[in-house]
């Protein structure tokens, strides 16, 4: 009986190592895919992109249990793919929940997928039950990736840096900036001074909502899809007094509006597409477009199906021509959403392809410059200068 017994406790013992050892590593795998496209790039297109300073506004690998320095075989974003792909500046994004049966049309609050991963990744008790504490573990992975990186990972939190990274990275220095945002402000936890404790841990950049409506505002993909809130009103004065950016992707089209007509800072849309270019109900009209334009804001091109309708470089150019067609190619650049369960036709190392398409649609290099990361860069500079 008793051999018996230990045989039981040895298969439970079993059971859990493979459930946390390889459990993460197969779920990212089946979400943060690759799945290559044709890339055909041409010496010039190479030459052109070396003298780049690349900026991408949204990627989620801080979400998943593989280290940021090491390259690795899943996902679409690590060190050295950065600095392969020549990026100059990458915004994290920290994840904190997100609905069981997540769609984008609409889903509750009430269920979360986030949970169960924070457990099968051993992360600290205090993030089981607390979004808060899951993006201030995300912001200390952050920090303790740039510490072990010999100087190539630096966070950036203040102009000063951003200004010390890309002075570095001109004099040849093989170096990435990695600048921190959040996902949805549902990590609030309903609570204003909350604001002051994310942006202390380095936060810089904040979505109001993700897939859920929540205490801040209504989300795209909510049930309600209502707009600010009375604690997202006060949410959008205090980030622009600290100096965070003010993103209104996943937020519903009465948030949108509503934010555009309260900012007094330039509002980004970190990540997504266009409905010119792709019909998907998360993507910007063009009134959305003008309007984060009228505020100096930028427009971040994704590279998945439902944000371009398609995966190929192609795709991406012609969404960020759109743009520029409709208010000027000062306001538009990149954002992937890489590792942010999405399929994409290429990874970041492979950023040069993107490059190459913007030649092939016809844009001059000191257009793509400005695409590739010199709005992003000349936008988050601006906007992470707390007010007087």
């Amino acid at each position: 009986m008793k051999k018996w017994l230990w045989g039981i406790l040895a298969l439970i013992v079993l059971g859990a190592i493979a459930f946390f050892v390889f459990a993460p590593g197969l779920v990212e795998k089946s979400m943060n895919k690759v799945e290559p496209v044709a890339l055909k790039v041409s010496p010039g297109a190479r030459a052109l992109h070396a003298r780049l300073q690349v900026a991408d506004m949204h990627a989620d690998t801080l979400l998943w249990k593989r280290s940021l320095l090491t390259r690795s075989a899943r996902g679409q974003v690590d060190l050295p793919r950065l600095v392969e792909g020549n990026v100059a500046l990458q915004v994290f994004s920290s994840v904190t929940k997100t609905p069981k049966g997540q769609n984008y049309d609409a889903n509750s609050a009430a269920t979360d997928n986030i949970t169960s991963l924070v457990i099968a990744d051993l992360q600290p008790l205090r993030t089981w039950n607390s979004l808060l504490q899951r993006s201030l573990w995300h912001a200390t992975k952050l920090n303790r990736y740039a510490a072990a990186s010999n100087g190539q990972l630096r966070v950036v939190r203040t102009a000063a840096d951003l200004d010390a990274l890309l002075a570095a990275r001109a004099g040849g220095a093989k170096m990435v900036g990695g600048m921190l945002s959040i996902e949805g402000l549902q990590d609030l936890e309903g609570k204003i001074g909350n604001l002051d404790i994310l942006y202390g841990a380095g936060f810089r950049m904040a979505g109001m909502a993700h897939f859920f409506d929540n205490d801040v505002a209504g989300s795209m993909h909510g049930e309600k899809k209502g707009g600010l809130t009375p604690l997202g009103r006060q949410v959008i004065a205090r980030m622009e007094k600290l100096g965070m950016i003010v993103d209104v992707a996943h937020a519903s089209h009465e948030t949108v509006a509503e934010i555009l007509k309260l900012a007094k800072r330039p509002v980004v849309s970190s990540h997504g597409g266009v409905r010119a270019t792709c019909n998907v109900n998360r993507n910007l009209t063009d009134e959305e477009i003008k309007g984060i334009a009228a505020t100096g804001g930028v427009i971040g091109i994704g590279y998945w199906d439902a944000a371009i309708c398609g995966t190929s470089p192609k795709q991406v150019a012609l969404a960020i021509a759109h743009v520029r067609d409709v208010v000027g190619v000062d306001h538009v650049g990149l954002g992937s959403d890489f590792d942010g369960a999405v399929t994409t036709g290429f990874d970041v190392s492979q950023l040069v392809a993107v490059t190459q398409a913007l030649l092939n649609q016809g844009f001059t290099p000191e257009e793509i410059g400005k695409v590739m990361g010199g709005n992003v860069l000349r936008v988050l500079r601006a906007g992470i200068v707390p007010q007087p």
